[in-house]
């Protein structure tokens, strides 16, 4: 299969669609690295609309790990409160600052095996702040890039471990950061999990459609 064009396709067909969460962070904060990374925390298990509006609130306050870490924990449960589990998200952020500040001198680490080393920071998040935050090619494997990879047939993988390794055999390292990008912002409007709507769908004539039972 051709990614060239697949790309070239959703590329084409995705501008009329909401960003993805870091994508506006970035539009509206910069490539920041310590925001892009507590933007990804907040987002865990948390809609993009629902997770842009907590950033905007508390990066109005904070924006460095210093800040965030000396902020009354009650007062940062309230601005997170939204975006779920907030008890537990406000003590990851402040521990990450605090790791932040202790281990890499209030910056956030430019590299895969250091971010990763910080506890609560996972891979999918360590390669969007790298690619985001860093311009470091890396291919971030959410929920959208794990199914629509496999739903195209490029790939043929059970975990999104092996969906990374898969995806950087077939992509050019110039692909891997937009690869993200395009199949989330493709999965959050066509590409459901459930009935996607091939019949809108740019590259349908590109998908074997496999583990498709029902469309629209």
């Amino acid at each position: 299969m051709d990614t060239d064009k697949l790309i070239y396709a959703l590329k084409k067909n995705s501008t009329h669609f909401t960003p993805p969460l870091i994508d506006l962070i970035v539009a509206e904060c910069g490539h920041d690295p310590f925001l892009i990374l507590i933007a990804c925390l907040l987002s865990l298990r948390a809609k993009d609309t629902t997770t842009i509006h907590v950033c905007r609130a508390l990066f109005n306050r904070v924006r460095t790990p210093a800040q965030l870490l000396s902020m009354d924990r009650q007062e940062l449960e309230t601005i997170i409160f939204k975006t779920g589990f907030y008890k537990n998200k406000a003590e990851v952020l402040q521990y990450v600052s605090a790791v932040l500040i202790e281990r890499f001198e209030g910056r956030v680490p430019g590299t895969y095996e250091e971010l990763i080393s910080i506890k609560g920071v996972g891979p999918k998040t360590a390669n969007l702040v790298l690619g985001a935050g860093f311009g470091v090619p890396s291919i971030c494997v959410d929920t959208h890039v794990h199914r629509i990879s496999n739903r195209l047939g490029i790939i043929s993988t059970a975990t999104v471990e092996e969906t990374e390794q898969s995806l950087k055999k077939i992509l050019p390292k110039k692909d891997w950061i937009i690869w993200n990008n395009l199949l989330v912002i493709w999965g959050q409007n066509i590409c459901a999990p459930l009935s996607p709507k091939c019949s809108q769908c740019a590259i349908a004539d590109q998908c074997k459609r496999i583990r498709v039972t029902k469309s629209r």
